[in-house]
């Protein structure tokens, strides 16, 4: 089952020049137009912010100054049921993805905002980062930062009084993983765990080349580290994949953390850079996760089960017997 939701921001009702948006199904929407994108335009309603796909709008008509009023009878309610099924989809309520770009912000607030998603996983060889994708405490992260390690934690870094504080998980559970695809999704199991802030999943293919995006995460173990660049290219083919380039700075302990658009989703994740050079970064498209958990299932890890995804044991030697022996017991 499917459910469909609506990302939106909340503000008090206000004056405001009032743009008529008629959409194709005979509805229409009255508010502010904040921005305009080749394949989207926001809309500032009064006590929401709509994000209208282009391919809903049939036209849109200037206002006059005055309260953002819905026009032609619809409600609040209504208005949302005729866009919402193009904006954000949810499978199986597991997590969010945002199928068009919402409303941009400055890295700074945004920061603020997603930032506590945003985690350090730990094992005894290493570190890196990964983000929270759901309150339950579900996980993504590179599969080589977890490889051949069952000993993880994940430290969360909360809200408190304005400053953040470190929490640190120790049962930490391998849900899947995809060794070519180098994901991974893990979930926090501790007994006190909380409902967990979480993150939006994005589009890269909404993304155009030169877009500004940035990365959170733990380089070289230095946590809360946040850079800033551009989307370089979105098809760099290595090995017969294709990634996402990006000058925002990697680092190692950036991996499995993520790479958000300045609409605050998740628009891939980093997972490597090219060593001697500078702002050669490349991230897994988001299009790549969420086939990833969409098909989890065929992905499951299991410590008792031999036949794990991509995880083949050697086969068992054979004994050559003596003609005459008797088989062994």
């Amino acid at each position: 089952m499917r459910m469909l939701l609506l990302i939106a921001l909340l503000c008090g009702a206000q004056a405001v020049r009032a743009d008529v948006i008629q959409l194709r199904d005979k509805a229409s929407v009255s508010g502010r137009i904040l921005t305009e994108k080749h394949d989207s335009v926001a809309v500032d309603i009064g006590y929401t912010v709509l994000v209208i796909p282009r391919s809903a709008i049939e036209r849109i008509s200037p206002g006059e100054a005055g309260v953002a009023p819905l026009k032609g009878g619809a409600t609040a309610k209504a208005a949302l049921a005729n866009v919402k099924a193009a904006i954000v989809e949810s499978k199986d309520d597991f997590y969010q993805s945002a199928l068009h770009p919402g409303p941009e912000h400055n890295v700074r607030d945004l920061v603020k905002q997603i930032g506590e998603a945003v985690v350090q996983v730990r094992t005894p060889s290493g570190l890196g980062s990964g983000f929270i994708i759901n309150e339950d405490g579900f996980l993504i992260t590179n599969f080589h930062v977890i490889e051949g390690e069952t000993e993880i934690s994940v430290e969360v870094y909360l809200q408190r009084s304005g400053q953040l504080e470190r929490k640190t998980y120790k049962k930490v559970r391998i849900v899947a993983i995809n060794k070519f695809a180098d994901l991974a999704l893990l979930k926090i199991e501790d007994a006190d765990t909380q409902k967990f802030k979480h993150v939006v999943i994005g589009s890269s293919d909404a993304l155009a080349v030169g877009e500004s995006v940035f990365a959170i995460g733990s380089p070289m173990g230095l946590e809360r580290t946040v850079t800033e660049g551009i989307l370089s290219t979105k098809t760099r083919e290595m090995q017969g994949i294709l990634y996402l380039q990006t000058t925002a700075q990697i680092n190692p302990g950036n991996s499995g953390g993520p790479l958000f658009n300045l609409a605050g989703e998740v628009v891939g994740v980093t997972n490597m850079k090219i060593m001697f050079g500078e702002g050669l970064g490349f991230a897994i498209p988001a299009e790549a996760v969420r086939f990833f958990l969409d098909h989890r299932d065929a992905f499951a890890y299991s410590n008792d089960n031999p036949s794990n995804p991509y995880r083949y044991l050697e086969p068992p030697s054979h004994t050559v017997r003596k003609p005459g022996a008797s088989p062994e017991p």
